[in-house]
């Protein structure tokens, strides 16, 4: 018994395969979305995981500043401690100040000079005396600049020849001269003393 196939067959194995292409493309449509899908969830993941992570670390961030903040305050703190600590040892070392000045002064003095006026302004000194000729105030300087530590920066501000009457009969040709020096505190006088032996020896005749 022969059988034939009376059905356009052509046109079945083209919807055939326009149904196989169909669900073909739908797979992958799906298979697609599903990937598209489970990237999406990783890279969420991965946001929010690395979000967190980034909270931590503000937090962090946070402390770590306002520790930062106390720190610098309580340095702060430290250096206000410092400067009073250093400022009470200072009064304390300066006490003494007077007695170095009056003692220096009468070593480092060469015959021939008498001060007549002594007048001290914070650490600055004006002093205002005579000596017999110019040769002993240029030697008083000279003493006053390398032989103690306890002065710097002496500066001759006036120097005048005048007349000094001992008595009626006795008159004298002298050299009045004004002078100016900074009296150095003890903490500076004890460096100066280190760094130079020599003014060291000569500051503790």
């Amino acid at each position: 018994m022969i059988l034939i196939n009376l059905l356009p067959h052509r046109e079945a194995a083209r919807k055939r395969r326009k149904q196989a292409f169909q669900i073909t493309m739908l797979v992958a449509f799906l298979a697609g979305l599903l990937i598209a899908g489970l990237i999406y969830w990783l890279l969420q993941s991965r946001i929010t995981a690395q979000q967190e992570i980034n909270g931590i670390l503000q937090s962090e961030i946070q402390v770590l500043e306002k520790q930062i903040k106390e720190i610098a305050g309580l340095e702060g703190e430290i250096a206000a401690l410092r400067a009073r600590q250093k400022a009470v040892e200072d009064l304390q070392s300066d006490r003494n100040l007077p007695v170095h000045l009056l003692h220096e002064l009468a070593a480092q003095l060469p015959e021939g000079v008498f001060i007549t006026s002594l007048k001290q302004d914070g650490q600055v000194i004006s002093m205002q005396g005579m000596a017999q000729s110019n040769e002993r105030v240029s030697e008083m300087l000279r003493n006053l600049t390398d032989n103690t530590p306890w002065f710097s920066k002496p500066e001759l501000t006036e120097i005048v020849a005048t007349t000094l009457s001992l008595t009626p009969k006795d008159q004298r040709r002298v050299a009045s001269f004004n002078l100016r020096f900074r009296l150095m505190r003890t903490s500076e006088a004890q460096k100066a003393m280190e760094a130079s032996p020599a003014a060291a020896t000569a500051g503790g005749r």
